[in-house]
């Protein structure tokens, strides 16, 4: 049975504890141990009483619980108003100051009153001859009422995600909660919600076509009642309605406006939709006319003032200003000079309306400000918002928040929150299919919006709903109690936890890897993002920047990951439940093998390509490989629509929003160049991977004892043969994968990969030459191998890096030493459970100190690193691309290569750039750095901090020319590992 902590003291009026990230008015009576309350049992039927005379989300919450306790144990609850014909025990449901929660606890009301969205659970033992116990819950208001009822839904095994995710809590006839008394805090942010929106190929259809076929055929009352519900049991409460040229608006349907007012959500509308209004569904040119307000103002004032007569005494959030009919700029407005009066304007006549319809006290109306796109140049140029208008900060488009209050901002009485994205349709590219965005990114800014006091309005764009259930309730979580949150290993415990409450104990733990391991590819390059393709304007599919002949094959260890996933994941699910079954497919199985898919059809294609450029007859094999995976996510997404949970979810998932080029299925002609050997053997790292000739000799990468790799050599035909072929080391020293082997056009079967590595224990320790010679009839290869097995006086109990293969790879998190300043510092991030951890300038809070003489003094890490060779050493630093804090920061860090200069980089970007694409399309900002001449031996590596809030990822030092790969390599470090 699962237990809630209690926050109790005895009643005095003067005696109240404080926590230091909590304000909690606690109950009047002295804390008891948990205790047992029976629900279903053999003599124990429980029933249910609301409060009457309140609004209708009592009687719906009360009605909603019943259901849930029958889910759980099969016997469905008495729900009435009537405590006079309850009996046994009874759970009361009503607002603290309700006639029915007083008439048993008056001392609730002072306790929940003038709070937002808090409630209690109080237990009452025999308050009478015909009821046992009562199980109270009280709330400071009718959401806060809600949001107890629904805790007893989670505690008994029902999740918020029961009917959205098809999550079936586990049977239990015999049903008990263990309660104790308690009081919630207040939310961490106010208003926290979710926007529907690019709802074209999944919710607008499947609402359309299936679940409201009967009905509007569209986005309408019935699919917002499960939509509300949902955000209720996620503790939410604000909503943007859809607003895509596919869905009428919200308005359009009255019964919306009604089921929104009886679950309480505040409606609110997008950073595009002034006053409540759809434009694009609302706004009609032919009889309105431009929608300009500088020529047309009478009739956009009547647009607004109407559509403010019509939502009057509904609970409401007006966004402030104006944009363009969609998502676009104003119009009639050339500069951004032009548009600032003008929008000072439009603010003083949207306010007159509000004073004049909704309430003269201006300042008790509820409205905001979206900074979003080119209004955040606007705002920049001095704009003046009213003090009392909330300021909604946006992020990029791609998880990374464009800007935060200064200290002066954030003085603002109507303060600040945050619209984020968890999904998107805009340049450089969308991701409108899967869910794809970190949840260590999530964590990171959004706790930095939180303690930057961006903490009014957080709203989450979540496309469909359907497949970004995680992000939802990860972001949804955090914006109710963000204390957990504040500690970045809370990542990977939330992942767990999630899982665990869906799925059960037993396999929580390896689902929650599983997710994580999918989030952290997605980081390194979204599935969406796999056709390095643009859209705005939409270009045709291009190569991918993976390695196929480099690092071990970065291409084919990416392709290797993701096979081992899905390979988790079918191991996995003869474990799950039949129960569960529906509910493992939609948020494991197809996310993660769409994603597997996804990939493998890129890398698949690039091998055709490449494969057919050096002449293998293997080319067709790989184009066939990748057309099978793409024909994979064909068979995914039909099963999702047409079998999963028996339709229900029919039009919900669509694998090619937009049609973009990335969606389709990869064409191109493998015919391949011609070569003067049938057989061909290549060694790893040959300098020209898209010839077809190579020589009989050839050398392999340098091999050393300090970071011990091993290097292939691919074997294979040109032409429609079968050949024995015979593998030789030169050397005991040398292993080989293999010795000897048929390959053979037929079957698929016309190439091998061969590993070479080195017995270091069999070595001797000396530099050593040696090769592997490959023979079969009429020809020979010979490889060269060279591996240095020489002890370095230096390296010995050297905790560090070393070069390997002309490279240095590093995780920013394993620096050698750090040194902090007062009250500033490098800090180190967990991820998720299986990623590697960031390292971030802390507090946000922390001046930027950028003076030569001062840099020197500020934190710094230190990174040990090792070179066997002298020469020219290219440093490349990869960051996440965050933006500044606000417009007193940049993004500088000081990097320092021994005791040499101190060199300032800095990564801001402006605007849309091409940079910020590349950015955000990769999840990394570059920065290089260039030594002409770098002695062999020992060296140390300094990265200064200057501005707060750069995170930085990994560095790679290119010693031997090459440029920076483009996934993160396996670290050259060698020694013992502090952290």
């Amino acid at each position: 049975m699962l237990k809630i902590k209690s926050l109790l003291s005895k009643s005095n009026s003067g005696r109240r504890l404080l926590l230091s990230l909590f304000a909690v008015l606690l109950l009047s009576h002295t804390e008891t141990n948990a205790a047992v309350f029976r629900l279903v049992t053999p003599d124990a039927k429980v029933s249910i009483v609301y409060a009457r005379e309140e609004g209708k989300l009592d009687s719906i919450a009360a009605h909603l619980l019943a259901k849930d306790i029958e889910r759980v144990s099969g016997y469905l609850p008495r729900v009435s108003s009537n405590i006079a014909a309850a009996q046994g025990n009874v759970i009361l449901i009503g607002t603290a100051q309700s006639q029915l929660i007083k008439s048993f606890n008056k001392d609730l009301a002072k306790s929940l009153s003038n709070k937002w969205e808090c409630f209690a659970y109080k237990l009452i033992s025999k308050p009478g001859s015909r009821i046992n116990n009562i199980l109270l819950i009280a709330g400071s208001d009718l959401r806060g009422t809600a949001y107890g009822v629904f805790g007893i839904s989670e505690k008994i095994g029902v999740s918020p995600w029961y009917w959205w995710a098809d999550a079936n809590p586990v049977k239990q006839p015999n049903l008990s909660v263990d309660i104790k008394d308690h009081v919630s805090k207040e939310p961490s942010v106010k208003f926290r919600g979710i926007f529907l929106n690019d709802e074209d190929w999944g919710l607008q259809p499947w609402a359309a076509k299936t679940f409201e076929s009967q009905g509007v055929k569209d986005i309408g009352p019935k699919t917002y009642a499960q939509i509300f519900e949902l955000l209720l049991r996620l503790k939410a409460n604000l909503i943007w309605p859809a607003m895509h040229e596919s869905t009428k608006a919200f308005y359009h349907y009255p019964q919306n406006k009604q089921i929104a007012a009886d679950y309480e959500i505040v409606v609110s509308s997008s950073h595009a939709e002034p006053m409540l209004r759809n434009n694009v569904d609302e706004w009609d040119t032919k009889t309105l006319g431009a929608f300009n307000y500088k020529t047309n103002k009478t009739k956009v004032l009547r647009y607004w003032e109407d559509r403010i007569k019509e939502s009057k005494g509904n609970n409401v959030i007006y966004t402030m200003g104006m944009r363009g009919v969609h998502d676009s700029g104003m119009e009639g407005v050339k500069s951004v000079q032009e548009t600032v009066p003008l929008l000072e304007q439009i603010f003083a006549d949207q306010r007159g309306l509000l004073a004049k319809h909704i309430n003269p006290d201006i300042e008790k109306v509820p409205q905001t400000f979206s900074i979003y796109k080119e209004v955040l140049d606007v705002y920049e140029a001095g704009l003046k918002v009213p003090e009392d208008i909330s300021l909604n900060w946006p992020d990029d488009n791609y998880g990374y928040i464009q800007r935060l209050g200064t200290p002066e901002e954030r003085k603002r009485k109507g303060g600040s929150g945050v619209y984020y994205h968890a999904s998107y349709w805009g340049r450089p590219h969308d991701y409108l299919w899967l869910s794809s965005t970190n949840p260590a990114l999530i964590r990171e800014e959004m706790t930095k919006a939180y303690t930057m006091d961006a903490k009014k309005i957080w709203v989450l764009n979540v496309g469909d709903i359907k497949p970004l259930e995680y992000n939802i309730q990860l972001f949804l979580d955090m914006a109710y109690n963000i204390d957990p949150f504040l500690s970045a290993e809370y990542t990977a415990k939330h992942s767990e936890k999630w899982t665990s409450d869906i799925f059960g104990e037993a396999n929580a733990k390896e689902i929650g890897r599983i997710l994580s391991r999918y989030y952290d590819l997605a980081f390194e390059r979204r599935p969406e993002f796999m056709g390095w393709s643009r859209t705005e304007p939409t270009t045709p599919v291009g190569y991918t920047q993976y390695s196929h002949h480099r690092y071990g094959d970065e291409a084919e260890k990416r392709v290797g990951e993701y096979e081992e996933l899905e390979r988790r994941v079918d191991l996995l699910k003869p474990k799950i439940s039949s129960a569960m079954e529906d509910a493992f497919y939609q948020l494991v199985e197809y996310p993660v093998k769409g994603a597997s898919n996804m990939n493998k059809k890129f890398l698949y294609r690039d091998k055709a390509y490449l494969y057919s450029l050096q002449g293998r007859a293997s080319a067709k094999n790989y184009l066939d490989l990748s057309a099978k995976s793409y024909y994979e996510v064909v068979k995914a997404t039909d099963y999702y629509n047409n079998s999963m949970a028996n339709g229900k979810w029919k039009w919900m998932m669509s694998m090619r929003p937009r049609e973009l080029p990335v969606y389709q299925l990869p064409k191109f002609n493998t015919t391949r160049s011609g070569s003067s050997s049938v057989f061909v053997a290549r060694v790893e790292g040959f300098k020209d991977s898209t010839t077809a000739s190579v020589p009989d000799l050839q050398k392999l990468p340098d091999f050393n004892r300090y970071v011990k790799k091993r290097y292939f050599v691919d074997l294979y035909l040109t032409a429609d043969s079968a050949l024995s072929y015979q593998v030789s080391p030169s050397a005991d020293w040398i292993r080989v994968s293999r010795s000897n082997g048929l390959l053979s056009s037929k079957n698929a079967f016309s190439e091998e990969r061969v590993w070479v590595d080195i017995d270091w224990n069999e070595a001797p320790e000396q530099l050593l030459k040696g090769f592997v010679n490959i023979q079969l009839p009429g020809k020979e290869y010979k490889i060269e191998v060279s591996a240095d097995n020489r002890r370095v006086k230096e390296l010995e109990g050297f905790n560090g890096f070393v070069e390997s293969d002309g490279h240095i790879a590093m995780n920013a998190s394993n620096y050698s030493r750090t040194k902090e300043s007062p009250g500033r510092r490098w800090s180190t991030l967990s991820t998720t459970a299986t990623g590697r951890k960031w390292v971030e300038a802390l507090p946000l809070s922390a001046k930027a100190e950028e003076q030569e003489g001062q840099i020197l003094k500020n934190p710094f890490l230190e990174y040990d690193f090792y070179s066997f060779n002298p020469g020219s050493a290219t440093f490349y630093f990869h960051t996440l691309p965050t933006h500044p804090l606000n417009n007193e920061y940049q993004m500088r860090y000081a990097v320092r290569i021994d005791d040499g200069t101190v060199k300032i980089l800095n990564f801001k970007t402006a605007g849309r750039s091409e940079e910020w694409k590349e950015n955000v399309l990769r999840n990394n900002a570059i920065r290089s750095l260039v030594i002409p001449t770098l002695s062999s031996g020992k060296h140390k590596l300094s990265i200064y901090m200057i501005d707060p809030g750069v995170i930085l990822d990994r560095i790679f030092i290119s010693l031997d020319g090459r440029k920076n790969p483009y996934g993160p390599l396996e670290e050259t470090y060698i020694g013992n590992k502090t952290r």
